[in-house]
């Protein structure tokens, strides 16, 4: 059963390989090779949840699936106009079993119970049609498309926008 939870020191070993990896990051998450220190002295400081961002890991009882996060996007001229933005890395091996929309069905839920943001949104490559069926399947609603939104793979990249917004 798919759950949410800290993110272990233990843990760090095996989140920073899918991180660096190309083939575990995949066709949509891999965006080149980068510092994982931030990341490490995050875990290991019990600083991976702020006002402005989180993260938890996804666990299929002891398996670790993968990690989910957020952070913040300021929608208004007022501190209070805000909404999160969430993001899912899953290990291959995961991947297919419905682990994903279920993790981000328990990261919205999880939002909206510990924070007052009416909004949670999520974006993807438009031609990542197994994020956008596991997004609608988590209860986001299509927004629209997002030209040029996003850098990868030597490109500018289209996305789709999905959100949810409380009580959905």
């Amino acid at each position: 059963m798919t759950e949410l939870r800290p993110v272990r020191v233990e843990d760090l070993d095996v989140l920073v390989a899918w991180k660096t990896d190309p083939e575990a990051g995949g066709e949509f998450q891999w965006v080149g090779y980068a510092s994982t220190r931030d990341f490490r002295d995050k875990v290991a400081n019990d600083d991976l949840f702020s006002d402005e961002y989180g993260a938890l890991a996804v666990a299929d009882g002891d398996t670790l699936c993968g990690d989910v996060s957020w952070h913040r996007v300021q929608t208004g001229p007022t501190k209070d106009s805000f909404c999160w933005n969430i993001g899912i890395l899953l290990v291959p091996a995961q991947r297919g079993k419905g682990h994903g929309h279920r993790a981000q069905r328990l990261l919205a839920d999880y939002l909206f119970d510990h924070t007052p943001v009416e909004r949670v949104e999520a974006d993807t490559d438009i031609t990542n049609i197994a994020e956008q069926k596991s997004l609608e399947k988590a209860g986001f609603t299509r927004e629209g498309v997002l030209r040029r939104r996003q850098w990868r793979q030597g490109q500018w990249r289209d996305v789709v926008i999905y959100s949810k917004l409380r009580g959905e």
